[in-house]
């Protein structure tokens, strides 16, 4: 019970990582497959629906803490707001569009950093979040089947 547990709590940060682990703590292909299929659900949901939320937060932290060094008398650089990395993302996101991002930030950069970049660019289609869930359901169904066939020849 807690090995499931504990796999499904991985995979709600690290799930590109977590079915390898699968193997050797045990677990059947299936047992891992949706452990890890529930902890991407559980954190693409929460992520998604509730980025306003943590953008707002960002927001709001970054202008207290600008209040609080201008009490202080110091003064704070003013942070660039078109990074390389954001300048990639934005790259990505209009030569590729909606199915690449779907797929890609969730998996590569973390499903909670991945939900609330594909939410702030996307948000506005209805089809986001079902594509982001159908995209994780692939990936872990991969990942999982890659790593029980990497198991099995090595065996």
């Amino acid at each position: 019970m807690w090995t499931y547990i504990s796999f499904t709590l991985f995979s709600t940060w690290k799930f590109m990582f977590a079915p390898i682990a699968g193997p050797a703590a045990g677990l059947t292909f299936l047992e891992t497959f949706i452990a890890c299929s529930i902890g991407g659900y559980i954190s693409a949901t929460i992520f998604y629906f509730a980025s306003n939320y943590f953008m707002q937060l960002s927001v709001k932290r970054h202008a207290r803490r600008v209040r609080k060094a201008e009490r202080k008398g110091k003064t704070i650089p003013v942070k660039k707001k078109f990074t390389k990395m954001n300048r990639r993302i934005i790259y990505l996101k209009g030569k590729v569009g909606i199915y690449f991002t779907c797929w890609a930030f969730p998996l590569f950069l973390s499903i909670p950093l991945g939900s609330i970049i594909v939410a702030k660019f996307y948000k506005h289609k209805r089809k986001t979040f079902p594509l982001i869930i159908l995209f994780l359901t692939l990936d872990c169904f991969l990942i999982t089947g890659g790593t029980y066939f990497i198991k099995d020849l090595m065996l």
